[in-house]
């Protein structure tokens, strides 16, 4: 085979190889499954048994029949979370009587601090339709793992420490599916509309 022609073969199966890495790697940093019998659909979320700020258990399976916006986080958190808890709560105040058609959560990446009481505590300050859920380590584990959330402790000085932890709201559907990340970065009437397309 003439030389040339095996160099343009070999730079062929090189950028045909290149593409079919780069698109695995889409579907992966996208967390997509791709299913045979439908389209695709995320792999964000799933089952989980917590306890929320009145220490009742609660399950993936409550959440079903209206949407949902979850928000990971922890209360000595300096400005992200109480930031995000707060234009949540200009949205669930904007959609009014609608709020009660929908759901948002506050789950601790911080179990060892923000006990129910704690939670309780910190939500006051909060839309009272926010739900703040805890429970032990392997359990936070377990559904920060389904949500694809990054976190980690970081020590301070005198012992003390805070935590590092993805910052995204996940706005998930009726059925408990990924929907998309919710953007807080727009006007509170912006939101709420976006919010009453799933109701």
């Amino acid at each position: 085979m003439n030389p040339r022609h095996v160099r343009l073969m070999l730079v062929l199966g090189a950028f045909l190889a290149g593409v079919v890495l780069c698109l695995s790697v889409v579907v992966l940093v996208r967390g997509l499954i791709l299913r045979p019998d439908g389209p695709s659909v995320a792999a964000i979320g799933g089952p989980f048994q917590l306890v929320n700020q009145d220490e009742h258990a609660v399950t993936d399976q409550d959440m079903r029949g209206k949407p949902f916006l979850v928000f990971f986080g922890f209360t000595h958190c300096p400005e992200i979370c109480p930031t995000a808890l707060f234009e949540m709560s200009q949205i669930l105040r904007g959609l009014g009587p609608d709020a009660d058609r929908v759901r948002a959560l506050f789950i601790t990446v911080d179990p060892e601090r923000d006990t129910p009481k704690v939670l309780k505590d910190y939500l006051s300050n909060f839309d009272p339709h926010l739900s703040g859920l805890t429970g032990d380590p392997e359990s936070i584990a377990a559904v920060a793992k389904g949500y694809r959330v990054i976190y980690r402790k970081v020590p301070l000085e005198h012992g003390d420490y805070t935590m590092d932890h993805t910052a995204l709201v996940y706005l998930m559907d009726k059925q408990g599916r990924f929907v998309s990340p919710f953007s807080l970065k727009r006007t509170t009437e912006a939101s709420v509309a976006e919010l009453r397309k799933h109701l």
